[in-house]
């Protein structure tokens, strides 16, 4: 993503998915604004939370230890009976014709809740979890319910977006709905002691910086669901740096309601529209803004790919690989960390998980694009923090400097991405491990029936 640079009055995000609908004027509203806001949007997800804690008690019996993947559940909380109360899958899909054909639900977006529902159907049987068929169901029926929400009312998100957790936990939805697509059993850590310090520096009111490849829509869920037992904390503060696609598209929007967001547009699609460029850079310039205070509080972990979006395979060999920082993207951030008047550290974090759900072979304009869902194992990976000093003591130009700090985290994260690969792809698991990148598996119990 490419920063304000102090010289320039223009912003340019990098990011990925999202596209982003931002208010002209912004102020952080209280938490207490935000679930009036919330209430008076969505008056029928005012459920009290004796139900869902009462709702959630009863699926957790249901889904017992011996079971990774508890889905979503609770008429309490949805929004029409035409997807919430569905029964089956003919159920399902029937309620999905039905919202067409009385003029609720446009085509397109039917076609691709269809194709969603199959694909994802596909991938958890893969898993051979014996309560597949039940997951797809719960599962799909809750994703359905959001979707043709938002459609019906249409979400915007804010410059930040906070996670939304109540009435309805938007997180617990994604994490529940990614959760039966990872293969825990070939799924990796790399360094899990770096995140414990990454959670001490936290608690002590420091700032974070992750600088990351990035390689599916699913990023954040797996990032979250691979530390949500050893860094609880971690999975749920992350800040993800949000492209302008993930937080317009209807089937992105309800997972994306579920992360705290930095919402930017692409610089990938910057001019897609061009009467539209400078809505966009001033939409940007807000976000930075609210970047710069955000850090400038204190105790904050941000994720960034300084790519400018994901990860795709070499077009001949078909293999993947990190994508190349922008060097100046990368340089804005360390510069606004460095001007917080906070503690600031910058480590580089490696992700494969693009099995899971790969993006097109092309940047698309449109929005909308085919999902394709898979079964497969994942992995993150952290390395030590990278010092800009240290890493450009020998280099004679801000120039120089600027690039050198970019290939030296680049090549950290990929180092940390061959040793994935080869644990996860190449099926050497621990083997795999290096002197400076030791593996480690997620949550034991996710282990039992994985």
């Amino acid at each position: 993503m490419s920063f304000l640079s102090p010289s320039s009055a223009t912003l340019f995000f990098s990011a990925t998915n999202p596209r982003v609908s931002v208010s002209p004027t912004y102020t952080s509203p209280s938490p207490s604004l935000r679930s009036r806001s919330l209430f008076r949007r969505f008056p029928y997800l005012a459920f009290s939370r004796a139900a869902n804690a009462a709702a959630e008690t009863f699926e957790d019996k249901k889904w017992s230890s011996s079971s990774t993947t508890r889905p979503v559940s609770g008429s309490e909380f949805g929004y029409s009976h035409t997807f919430i109360d569905a029964q089956s899958e003919q159920d399902l899909l029937s309620g999905i014709q039905r919202e067409v054909e009385a003029g609720t639900l446009p085509k397109h977006v039917a076609h691709s809740m269809e194709e969603l529902y199959q694909n994802y159907k596909n991938a958890v049987f893969q898993s051979g979890n014996p309560h597949a068929e039940d997951i797809v169901l719960s599962n799909m029926r809750v994703a359905f319910d959001r979707m043709f929400l938002d459609v019906k009312e249409p979400f915007e998100f804010s410059p930040y977006h906070e996670a939304i957790r109540e009435p309805f936990d938007y997180y617990k939805f994604g994490q529940n709905y990614i959760r039966p697509l990872i293969h825990f059993r070939e799924s990796y850590v790399g360094n899990v002691s770096l995140f414990s310090e990454i959670e001490q520096q936290l608690k002590q009111g420091e700032n974070v910086i992750l600088i990351s490849n990035h390689q599916s829509e699913a990023d954040p869920a797996v990032i979250a669901l691979l530390l949500e037992t050893t860094n609880p904390h971690i999975s749920e503060s992350i800040i993800y740096v949000a492209g302008d696609r993930v937080i317009t598209d209807p089937l992105c929007k309800p997972f994306s309601m579920g992360r705290n967001l930095l919402c930017v547009y692409s610089k990938k699609h910057m001019n897609d529209v061009p009467e539209l460029a400078d809505m966009k850079r001033r939409a940007n310039t807000r976000s930075l803004k609210e970047m710069a205070l955000l850090l400038r509080g204190g105790s904050k972990i941000i994720w960034i790919a300084p790519s400018g979006g994901r990860d795709r395979p070499d077009p001949i060999t078909n293999q993947w690989f990190p994508a190349p920082f922008d060097a100046t993207s990368l340089d804005n951030m360390r510069r606004l960390v460095d001007h917080a008047g906070v503690v600031g550290h910058i480590y580089p974090l490696a992700i494969l998980c693009h099995d899971i759900m790969p993006p097109p072979p092309q940047v698309e304009k449109e929005i909308g694009e085919k999902r394709l869902i898979s079964f497969h194992g994942t992995g993150i990976s952290v390395a030590p923090e990278i010092s800009f000093q240290k890493s450009t003591a020998s280099c004679g130009s801000p120039e120089e400097a600027k690039a050198a700090y970019s290939q030296t985290l680049y090549d950290s994260v990929c180092q940390q991405y061959n040793v994935l690969q080869s644990a996860i792809n190449g099926a050497k698991g621990f083997e795999a491990s290096t002197p400076s990148i030791s593996l480690s598996q997620p949550v034991q119990c996710n282990l039992l029936t994985s």
